[in-house]
């Protein structure tokens, strides 16, 4: 096991330069000005590609091996106006492998300056998680949800990817696209869904659309009220390892549980 992440490119559906942008506007000024034109959007697009290519997302290594332990993966928008949400996650993250002790292993990925900067590899150890955990930053930056679906749909045994976010900046049909194959391997998308900004109550419709076709469900998040937070983590990660059964007959321990299998049965 390691935490040392690759590198790869996740390319979104609607990045690039539409093609006939800059030529198509050409009305006249002769053969010189479109040469020009032509020019131009060469530079564009040859600009536009140069950009996409930067993006570099973090995965850890697809391991051939199946995993001895159910994985989960705990997503954080670590974008510049999420500090406050960011510090309060930060602070409960081991309460996803205190849980159940030895028998969860937890990645951690985290976006902020619009790409993936962080994807641990899986560790069951609560120091090791709350180490790297202390280390991010957050950066601004647009959403970057999708590569972190899309890589963690590569990791053999995740059961649940748990996002903590507000806002959905990115592509719809991609997102249901991944969504309806998570749903097809069984890995559930449970989004903790901050709404402190009213901006972001926009956007609670897609975070459900999303979860539900993966089996999942939206909770609320309230960065001021850490505790309720390890509560619904350690529910999370009780339901990662034994499911629904497993998470009703743990409910009268664990404060979270109630809530959480209350919004797994909102699939309708």
């Amino acid at each position: 096991m390691t935490d040392k992440p690759n590198f790869v490119l996740v390319p979104d559906d609607d990045a690039g330069v539409s093609p006939g942008g800059p030529v198509a506007r050409v009305s006249g000024g002769g053969m010189l000005a479109r040469l020009r034109s032509v020019a131009t959007a060469v530079t564009a697009a040859a600009d536009a590609a140069s950009a996409l290519l930067a993006v570099r997302h973090a995965e850890p290594p697809v391991e051939v091996v199946t995993p001895k332990r159910p994985r989960l993966v705990f997503a954080v928008d670590a974008t510049a106006s999420r500090e406050p949400a960011w510090a309060a996650a930060r602070r409960v993250t081991d309460a996803l492998v205190k849980a159940l002790p030895g028998e969860l292993d937890v990645a951690l990925a985290v976006h902020g300056g619009g790409r993936v900067h962080t994807f641990t590899g899986f560790t069951n150890d609560a120091n090791t998680l709350r180490d790297r955990a202390a280390g991010v930053e957050c950066i601004s930056g647009h959403t970057r949800l999708l590569p972190i679906l899309s890589a963690s749909g590569k990791q053999a045994g995740v059961r649940v990817v748990v996002y903590v976010g507000d806002v959905f900046e990115e592509s719809v049909s991609q997102g249901r696209r991944l969504a309806d194959a998570m749903g097809v391997a069984g890995t559930k998308l449970i989004v903790l869904h901050d709404t402190a900004d009213p901006a972001a109550r926009r956007d609670a419709e897609v975070f459900w659309d999303l979860a539900k076709r993966t089996g999942g469900c939206v909770l609320p998040f309230d960065a001021s009220a850490p505790g309720r937070l390890r509560d619904i983590l350690s529910a999370v990660a009780v339901y990662a390892v034994g499911g629904e059964k497993l998470l009703r007959e743990r409910r009268h321990e664990l404060p979270g549980a109630v809530a959480l299998l209350e919004n797994l049965g909102k699939r309708g």
